[in-house]
């Protein structure tokens, strides 16, 4: 009987205790946020961008050191080896109580990470020195001939038409004035005036001497 009444306790109890339990456990369930299970699953499926967004905004308003681990993994597998150097690195500052197991693991990501920094580099360093090997083309240096440049050695005419002047005619030369409207025309004339008038006076005895004057005729 005693028996009996003590085992029905011990069944009520559990019942009790096994609802309360899976109470504690719902509510532990309630307080996760939406967007962890968001990054997770973004990881999970390789969308590493919206994976490393979601734990950034997690990280800004919990700071808890897990979200750098996860930060770091993200910039691991997206080939971001400095970020993901410098996450892994401020992962094991803030977080002293690691497992040594946990440790050597973050250390082989950072070990990772730095191999491909110098794989990245040395790519950098041989494709400038293939771009710097490659011949420059025959042109090189030299300016380019437009449609209507002029070969080199010839000289180019250069118009001194007025801006809006009328080109559709000739313009037609000043006619020359008349000859007897030039100032060497009248002084040929003179001179032949002159000489006349003094040879007629000569003839007629107008520059003899008074011995010799005609009678009649007054000499000069």
């Amino acid at each position: 009987m005693v028996v009996g009444v003590a085992f029905a306790l011990s069944v009520g109890i559990g019942a009790q205790a096994t609802p309360a339990h899976a109470a504690k456990k719902d509510l532990a369930k309630s307080h996760t946020d939406a967007r962890e299970l968001q990054a997770r699953e973004a990881f999970a499926s390789g969308h590493y961008p919206e994976a490393l967004q979601l734990y950034a905004q997690l990280y800004a308003e919990r700071l808890h050191p897990t979200y750098l681990r996860n930060i770091g993994r993200c910039h691991q597998n997206l080939g971001e080896a400095d970020e993901a150097i410098t996450s892994f690195k401020d992962y094991l500052r803030k977080a002293p109580k690691l497992s040594r197991a946990e440790r050597e693991e973050v250390d082989g990501f950072i070990k990772e990470m730095e191999a491909l920094k110098a794989k990245q580099k040395q790519d950098q360093d041989n494709a400038r020195q293939a771009a710097a090997a490659q011949p420059a083309p025959a042109n090189a240096g030299q300016p380019p001939i437009g449609p209507h440049a002029a070969p080199a050695g010839q000289s180019v005419a250069v118009s001194t038409v007025p801006a809006g002047a009328d080109l559709s005619s000739s313009p037609t030369p000043e006619a020359s004035p008349p000859v007897y409207k030039r100032a060497w025309f009248w002084g040929a004339v003179g001179t032949a005036v002159a000489a006349g008038v003094v040879g007629a006076l000569w003839a007629g005895g107008v520059f003899k001497s008074s011995g010799q004057c005609p009678a009649g005729r007054v000499c000069l």
